[in-house]
């Protein structure tokens, strides 16, 4: 029996991802542990608060990404074109899924290249893993990948977990580090290093800023378990087993949970800027709404990202759907803003946090 093929997981992935709880059972992001310092004379009009941001060289009116998440399976195309027509509306930014799929074959490329088609003017990044950047000798075939969705950055995404857990994964990292260093190097746009929930830690953060990493979103645990969703694949008996020493099946489900809650993340990473080292965060896994974005912000993050809600929202409803959900988000965060007297991004950084009592 044949491993499935890459566009074949993709789909499950997706499916799982809206079907089933996949999410933490006990952990969470950390954010319901903080609340804002509430701000009586804020000082200014509501009229006035602008949460725009400057993002991979382009104007958002929001710090919100719309993280990878699909890519190399005839519906993907449908999906990553309506998510793709939300962020051009809303002017916000947007990941495509892992592009290994189109590394290795031509038949979807289109799943990936129709984000541009749709949101030619949106700051719109490449995505690959970095068990496959290990084994590369040189940047062109990223460089391609780039060039097929005409991007303006490219994260490169931190999966171990995954990779271990997965029936047909490849856990082999070593190599990694030095390939990103390559990338950064060569690649003509920045490099984005990302976990998928599992979370970032200091330690990581400063090995990847040692080799020239100026993004970093933390994607943290809390939200969607990555290896939840593993763990499910394997239940159904999808994909052969890999490499990975022993049979992990009876043991598996001990890293539903496994991670560094997004919080804990962030303020890990964030701790690492600097005046003289350049480092912009991205606050990932878990997040659920406008407040949490400003929870965010607040923490030092100068951007928010998320994925999975966004999927199940643009699958429910459509684009109606999403659009007013993004809407929503906008409404908290413009409202957390006002009500710490933050008229900007950058004042809203300079806000505290308190521990709920």
């Amino acid at each position: 029996m044949k491993p499935p093929r890459i566009s074949s997981r993709k789909q499950e992935h997706v499916e799982l991802t809206i079907d089933r709880d996949v999410s933490f059972q006990t952990k969470t992001t950390g954010f319901e542990r903080w609340e804002f310092q509430h701000n009586a004379l804020p000082e200014l009009d509501f009229s006035d608060v602008d949460p725009s941001t400057r993002f991979l060289g382009k104007t958002l009116a929001l710090p919100f990404v719309i993280s990878s998440m699909t890519g190399g399976y005839e519906d993907a195309i449908r999906i990553n074109r309506q998510l793709a027509e939300v962020c051009a509306e809303k002017q916000l930014a947007m990941g495509v899924g892992s592009q290994r799929q189109a590394m290795e074959e031509t038949r979807f490329h289109r799943s990936f290249s129709v984000v541009r088609e749709v949101a030619p003017n949106i700051p719109i990044f490449g995505n690959i893993g970095a068990a496959e950047v290990a084994k590369l000798k040189d940047a062109s075939k990223i460089k391609r990948l780039a060039d097929l969705i005409k991007a303006d950055g490219f994260a490169v995404h931190l999966n171990p977990l995954q990779e271990f857990l997965q029936p047909e994964g490849n856990p082999e990292f070593r190599g990694a580090l030095k390939g990103i260093e390559m990338l950064v190097k060569e690649l003509p746009i920045p490099v984005i290093v990302k976990e998928i929930g599992a979370g970032i830690s200091h330690s990581v953060a400063k090995r990847l800023l040692d080799v020239g990493v100026t993004l970093i979103d933390v994607a943290g645990a809390g939200g969607t378990s990555w290896a939840g969703v593993e763990i499910l694949r394997r239940a159904k008996g999808k994909g052969k087993r890999s490499k990975t020493a022993g049979d992990i099946k009876r043991s598996a489900h001990a890293f539903w949970d496994w991670g560094i809650p997004t919080v804990d993340a962030l303020r890990q990473v964030c701790s690492l800027k600097t005046q003289s080292r350049p480092l912009t965060v991205i606050a990932s896994g878990g997040v659920s709404n406008g407040i949490d974005i400003a929870k965010a912000i607040a923490f030092g993050a100068d951007m928010a990202g998320a994925a999975r809600l966004m999927l199940k929202e643009l699958e429910a409803g459509g684009t109606k759907a999403l659009l007013a959900e993004i809407s929503a988000w906008e409404m908290e965060l413009k409202g957390a803003m006002f009500l710490t007297g933050s008229r900007t991004i950058t004042e809203l950084q300079a806000r505290q946090l308190v521990l709920k009592a």
